[in-house]
C-alpha cells in the first residue's frame, strides 16, 4: 500500500475514534439505556410465559413419561435432549441475534419465532398418547407415544432455548452499561418467572382440568393425560398473550437503522465482527478473551445446576415416591403425590417471587457474588434435609399403607417452599454478573448469554445421563442424585464467597 494511502487510512482511522469519544455523538444513545421501569416490565413478561410451559414440564413430564413405559432408571435420558439443544441452539441463536439487519430488530424475530415453535410444541407433547394410539399402541407399554413425546420434547426445548437467549440479550441491549438498571431487569424477569411457576404448578396441582375440558378425555388419553393435554392448551393462551406484549413493547431499533442513523453503529459493527470471528472460530474460541472473575461465575454457575437439575428432574417424583410411597405404574397414591408436589412447588414459586423483588437492593447491600454464594449453602440444607425427610418416612412405616403423617408432609412442603429463595437468586444473579463482565469486551451480549448457558447445560448433560443410573444402583429412589446436588452446591457457595469481589459497579442513582 502506498505510504499516502496508508496515512490517510490512519487519519480517517483516527477521525472515527475521536467522533466516537465525544460527548456529543452520546446523548442519543445514552438515553435510550434509561428506559422506564414500566417498560422494562412489560417486556419482562414473557418470562411468565415462558415461565408457565416450563413449570408444567418440570412437574408433570416425569411422572408423565413413565406412564408411558419407560423405567425410572432412564426418565433423565428423556431430558438430555433439553441440555444438548440448549448447547448448541442458544450460542447459536445468540450470534444470529447479534448480527440480525431484520427490520423488525435484532431480538425480537427470535422470540417470536421461539413462541409459535412452542405453542406447536406443547400441542405433539399433551396429543402424543392420541398420536400413539392412532399409529398402533396397545398396552401399558407405548412405544409410539413415546416417539412422538420425544419429538415434541426436542422441540419444546430448541423453541425455549431459541426463546430465552434473545430475551435475556434484549433486556442486556436495553439497559446498556447501566448495571444496576441491568441488575433490576434481570430481577424482573425472575419476578415474572415466579409469577409463571405459581401458575404452572397451580395448573398441575389442578385434578379436575379434564371435566372443564371434557373433549380431552379420550380412548388412549386417560384423566391424567386429560388433564396434562388441558395443561398445556392453558400453556399456549399464556405464552402467546406474553409474548405479545413483549414484542409489541420492545421498540428495539434494527442493525440497518443503526448504521444509518448514528456514530455509535461503528462500534456495534465491530462488536459483531468480534462475535463473528469468534463463533467461526468455534464458540469456545470466546474463552481466551475471559478474565479470572468470569471463569469463576461459569464454575460456580455450572456447581449450581449440577445442583438444581436433579431436583427440578424428580421433584413430584420424589414427593410421589418417598412421601406417598407410590409407583408410576399403578395406584392413586402417586398421582397424588405428584400433585401435592405441584402444589409444594407453587409455594416456592411464592418465595421466588418475593425473593426477586428485594433481590437488587439485597445485591446491592451485600454484594450478589456473596449473596450466591450464601443461597448456594442454603440450597444444600435444603437437599439435605429432604434426605433426612425421605430417610424418616421410609423408618416410619407408612409408605404403601396409607397417606403420610401431616409432620412429614408439613416438612417436605417447607422444604419445596424454601428453595424458592435459592431459586430465584440463581434465576437473576449470574446473567447479571456475567452481562456485566463481558460487555466491556465487546463479544456481543446474545453471545454472552449463549456462552452463560454452556456453563448450564453441560451440567444438565450429566445429571441427565448419570442420574438415572447412580440412582439405581443405590436402589431406584431419587435420594441419591439429590445427595450429588447438595455436595455441588455447597462446594459453588463457598467458591462464590471466596471467588467473586462485593460488585462494584457505578454509583447508585436514584430509579426513576
Amino acid at each position: 500500500m502506498p505510504i499516502y494511502e496508508a496515512e490517510t487510512n490512519r487519519s480517517a482511522n483516527r477521525s472515527r475514534r475521536d467522533s466516537r469519544q465525544q460527548p456529543a455523538t452520546r446523548p442519543a444513545v445514552a438515553a435510550a439505556k434509561r428506559v422506564p421501569l414500566r417498560l422494562l416490565l412489560q417486556v419482562t413478561s414473557i418470562a411468565g410465559g415462558i415461565q408457565f410451559g416450563w413449570a408444567l414440564q418440570l412437574s408433570l413430564l416425569t411422572p408423565y413419561v413413565q406412564e408411558l413405559g419407560i423405567p425410572h432408571a432412564w426418565a433423565s435420558i428423556i431430558w438430555l435432549c433439553g441440555p444438548l439443544s440448549g448447547l448448541v441452539v442458544q450460542p447459536l441463536v445468540g450470534h444470529m441475534s447479534d448480527r440480525c439487519t431484520s427490520r423488525f430488530g435484532r431480538r425480537r424475530p427470535f422470540i417470536a419465532a421461539g413462541v409459535l415453535l412452542i405453542s406447536f410444541a406443547v400441542l405433539i407433547i399433551g396429543h402424543s398418547a392420541d398420536l400413539g394410539w392412532l399409529l398402533g399402541d396397545r398396552g401399558d407399554f407405548r412405544p409410539r407415544a413415546i416417539g412422538v413425546f420425544v419429538f415434541g420434547f426436542w422441540i419444546l426445548d430448541v423453541a425455549n432455548n431459541m426463546t430465552q437467549g434473545p430475551c435475556r440479550a434484549l433486556l442486556a441491549d436495553m439497559t446498556g452499561k447501566d448495571h444496576r438498571r441491568t441488575r433490576v431487569a434481570n430481577a424482573y424477569f425472575s419476578l415474572f418467572m415466579a409469577v409463571g411457576n405459581i401458575l404452572g404448578f397451580a395448573t398441575g396441582a389442578f385434578s379436575g382440568w379434564y371435566k372443564i375440558f371434557p373433549f380431552t378425555l379420550t380412548t388412549a388419553c386417560n384423566v391424567d393425560c386429560a388433564n396434562l393435554k388441558a395443561a398445556f392448551y392453558l400453556d399456549i393462551f399464556c405464552i402467546v398473550i406474553t409474548g405479545y406484549i413483549s414484542i409489541s413493547s420492545a421498540k428495539e431499533p434494527s442493525m440497518a437503522l443503526l448504521q444509518a442513523s448514528t456514530p455509535v453503529a461503528e462500534e456495534v459493527a465491530v462488536e459483531s465482527s468480534h462475535v463473528e470471528e469468534a463463533f467461526l472460530w468455534e464458540l469456545f474460541g470466546t474463552f481466551k478473551y475471559f478474565p479470572a472473575s468470569v471463569w469463576t461465575i461459569l464454575l460456580v454457575t455450572a456447581l449450581n445446576w449440577i445442583g438444581w437439575f436433579p431436583f427440578l428432574l424428580f421433584d413430584t417424583d420424589w414427593m410421589g415416591r418417598e412421601i406417598y410411597g407410590g409407583d408410576p405404574d399403578g395406584g392413586p397414591s402417586y398421582s397424588s403425590g405428584v400433585r401435592m408436589g405441584a402444589f409444594a412447588l407453587m409455594l416456592n414459586s411464592v418465595l421466588l417471587g418475593i425473593t426477586s423483588v428485594l433481590m437488587e437492593k439485597i445485591c446491592r447491600k451485600w454484594g450478589a457474588g456473596f449473596i450466591w454464594g450464601l443461597s448456594n449453602i442454603f440450597m444444600a440444607i435444603c437437599f439435605l434435609s429432604m434426605l433426612v425427610i425421605a430417610y424418616v418416612a421410609y423408618h416410619i412405616g407408612y409408605l404403601g399403607h396409607g397417606p403420610p403423617p401431616i409432620g412429614i408432609l408439613i416438612a417436605a412442603l417447607t422444604v419445596f417452599a424454601f428453595l424458592g429463595i435459592p431459586l430465584a437468586i440463581t434465576y437473576s444473579v449470574p446473567y447479571a454478573l456475567v452481562s456485566a463482565r463481558i460487555e466491556p469486551l465487546g463479544l456481543g451480549q446474545g453471545l454472552s448469554m449463549g456462552v452463560l448457558n454452556l456453563a448450564i447445560v453441560v451440567p444438565q448433560v450429566l445429571v441427565s445421563v448419570g442420574s438415572g443410573p447412580w440412582d439405581q444402583l443405590f436402589g431406584g429412589g431419587n435420594s441419591p442424585a439429590i445427595a450429588v446436588g447438595a455436595l455441588s452446591a455447597l462446594t459453588g457457595g463457598v467458591i462464590a464467597i471466596l471467588g467473586i469481589p462485593r460488585f462494584t459497579a457505578q454509583k447508585p442513582r436514584i430509579l426513576p
